[in-house]
């Protein structure tokens, strides 16, 4: 069975970099692209197809995998719902209540179509007081599901960013399903990460200019298959971890998203403004190549994970690991509030290296 998965995988791999090259003069042909200007750091037009390219592949590698289907048929219908209305977002930009309304109904497939539903969020609170949603099981994992999906989205600001971060909690996953001698429950996440590190060759080039980009329909499905699957690893009686540790493998977008658009609300601004207050914003700014920026956030993120996985792993409480959550989510915050202070540490820094090197 694990050469089976194997040959899938790289099945998933293969696919995905054929289809980037196909449709990538297509998608130039018929306008899928991402024009330059604005706020935007590539010089020419980008086809934006790296979320049709994933999507296509992973499903083409799922049939050919033999592994049972029927319990995903909600995850698929989600899924091209999510990239149907992307593409089209690409295409022309749409108003946030589109986006909203196909994130709701990928949502409702999920949650209503398929019972993949936060029940509990966990022993929050102390190791007696499991914390049960009841009626508000469905309206909170619906809540859930649109914030992330929106804050991988949002995340996706620099060459391979989204698409590593979803990658590092892919694999966190991985590692907890088979350390917990349930490795069958990740057999789709092997073509996933596959499908992902074959656009990431096409998107992250040592040399040169991003060749593809994910577009709207990459992000939302990649926001999409980490809540299906976070969310199945984390509930009912046999579950592979606590729901507080989904926290801390998604720890970095979710933090971000949430103080940015806490302050856009709180400034009376819509929480899905465009704005340059995102964490590789401050580090552009502050001078750092985008390739920079991108290292500096995926080690952020590797240790947070690497945090939530030693937590698993050691049988941390789940209430202090909540409260460490927290706490890194108020740091984050006060962070935030004084980007310019930041911005000018991070820049004398950076003058600092520089100069340490030159020397």
């Amino acid at each position: 069975m694990a050469e089976d998965l194997g040959f899938v995988s790289a099945m998933a791999f293969g696919l995905t970099a054929l289809l980037l090259g196909i449709l990538s003069p297509i998608a130039t042909h018929i306008g899928l692209v991402d024009h330059p200007g604005g706020r935007k750091h590539h010089a020419k037009p980008t086809p934006l197809i790296g979320g049709i390219a994933i999507i296509t592949a992973f499903f083409l590698a799922a049939l050919a995998s033999g592994l049972p289907l029927s319990p995903f048929r909600a995850f698929f219908g989600g899924a091209l719902i999510l990239v149907m209305v992307g593409v089209m977002d690409d295409l022309r930009e749409l108003l946030p209540r589109s986006r909203f309304l196909a994130q709701l109904g990928a949502g409702l497939l999920m949650t209503v179509g398929a019972g993949v539903v936060l029940g509990d969020l966990g022993y929050l609170f102390g190791p007696d007081r499991l914390m049960g949603l009841g009626l508000l099981a469905i309206p909170f994992t619906l809540f859930a599901t649109t914030g992330l999906m929106n804050a991988i989205n949002m995340s996706d600001g620099v060459d391979g960013l989204s698409a590593s971060l979803v990658l590092i909690a892919l694999i966190s996953l991985v590692l907890i399903a088979i350390t917990g001698g349930q490795g069958s429950q990740a057999n789709l996440l092997g073509p996933l990460i596959a499908a992902l590190l074959a656009f990431l060759l096409f998107n992250l080039r040592p040399r040169g200019p991003a060749l593809v980009f994910m577009g709207d329909a990459g992000s939302l499905f990649l926001g999409f298959a980490l809540c299906w699957f976070l969310i199945r690893f984390s509930q009912g009686p046999d579950r592979l971890m606590a729901p507080v540790t989904a926290l801390w493998l998604i720890a970095l977008p979710l933090i971000d998203t949430l103080v940015i658009m806490g302050r856009r609300i709180a400034k009376g601004q819509s929480p899905f403004r465009a704005d340059r207050q995102h964490c590789h914003h401050i580090l552009l700014a502050a001078g750092f190549s985008p390739k920079q920026a991108l290292g500096i956030i995926l080690l952020l993120a590797l240790a947070i994970a690497g945090i939530g996985l030693t937590g698993h792993f050691q049988g941390i409480p789940e209430h202090l690991m909540f409260w460490g959550f927290i706490a890194l989510l108020g740091g984050y915050a006060w962070m935030i509030t004084r980007a310019w202070q930041v911005k000018r540490f991070l820049g004398r820094a950076l003058v600092h290296q520089t100069a340490k090197a030159v020397s």
